[in-house]
């Protein structure tokens, strides 16, 4: 059986181990692919795994023995999943291993935002501080969360470990989410509430036709001037122009975003101009411990596939 893993690098920067593969099958992993080589990597594979290589109908069509395909990731949308149920190829992705991760790093973008930890780091680098009249100095105004509100918007499992941070943190929890149960401790709000009533608001929901360019002019121009807005979910939850303007014209206080609309992000994005806008490159589900839980979890997935089991399957 021949393993294919069309771009390993992003998953494994050689800090894990490939070789708990090495019993399934023949395993060729390339770190990364160009679209030009999709085809002539994958045309013999019999299993698939890819990252963010789209694997489109061309391609699907042109892979005889192709019979499984393994998402290094939660979301499954580089697979062409009508052409895979046509072709009978299954597509599994993982799901749930980076609630912990990703959960912190919210919270993480938050206290970056209120402390400016890097900031003054550099500062004192840059002996600022030693040059200072005082026995400490800031050039940021700092802000304290307890009894401030968090208003999340997508309560599923990263939302939920999210409030548990920031509750512990004395915030007050709100949410927006038509399909999520009620929590104890949280309260469920409409949209238009949660933008008028949270000091913080937090993008937690899957990108749909209906989330997509949520957070716009007038979702906006509903939010507390001294609202925070963090993003790590989807880039394209965000119209980038609307937010910047509101940010340069002080219609919202900070944003801080670990996800853009194109990524790498482009070189004229506007939100590269906002001094009170943070931006990290999607590294929020980076952590070794989470990239070691989607690589066990492939591995689990394809094992069951074999067996007939239908574990973690999208199509």
């Amino acid at each position: 059986m021949k393993i294919v893993i069309l771009d390993g690098y992003t998953l494994n920067p050689e800090d894990l181990d490939w070789s708990i593969f090495d019993n399934m099958g023949e395993v060729i992993c390339y770190e990364r692919t160009s679209p030009e080589d999709i085809l002539a990597r994958s045309k013999d594979a019999d299993i698939i795994y890819t990252n963010k290589t789209p694997l489109n109908k061309e391609i699907l069509e042109n892979c005889p023995n192709l019979k499984f395909i393994g998402v290094l990731a939660t979301g499954y949308d580089v697979v062409d999943l009508v052409t895979a149920k046509k072709q009978k190829i299954a597509v599994c992705n993982v799901p749930g291993y980076g609630t912990q991760t990703v959960s912190q790093y919210a919270i993480a973008l938050l206290l970056e935002v209120c402390h400016h930890i890097g900031y003054h780091n550099k500062q004192v680098k840059n002996k600022e501080w030693s040059k200072n009249k005082d026995w400490c100095f800031w050039d940021y105004p700092m802000i304290e969360l307890a009894g401030k509100t968090m208003g999340i918007i997508g309560f599923g499992n990263i939302g939920k470990a999210t409030a548990n941070i920031a509750s512990a943190l004395g915030m007050n929890i709100v949410y927006y989410d038509e399909y999520a149960s009620a929590v104890e401790g949280s309260t469920s709000l409409s949209l238009d509430d949660l933008l008028s009533t949270s000091d913080v608001i937090a993008l937690h929901c899957p990108l749909t036709k209906t989330t997509h360019e949520l957070i716009n002019k007038e979702t906006l121009a509903k939010m507390k001037d001294s609202a925070i807005l963090i993003n790590n979910a989807r880039g394209k939850l965000i119209n980038e122009g609307d937010l910047a303007m509101a940010l340069q014209n002080g219609q919202l206080y900070a944003a801080a975003l670990d996800v853009t609309y194109e990524e790498p992000i482009a070189d004229d994005n506007p939100l590269l101009k906002c001094e009170n806008c943070l931006i990290t490159p999607h590294i929020s589900w980076a952590t070794k411990e989470a990239r070691s839980r989607i690589m066990e979890t492939s591995l689990t997935n394809l094992q069951d596939f074999l067996e007939g089991k239908a574990i973690n399957r999208v199509v």
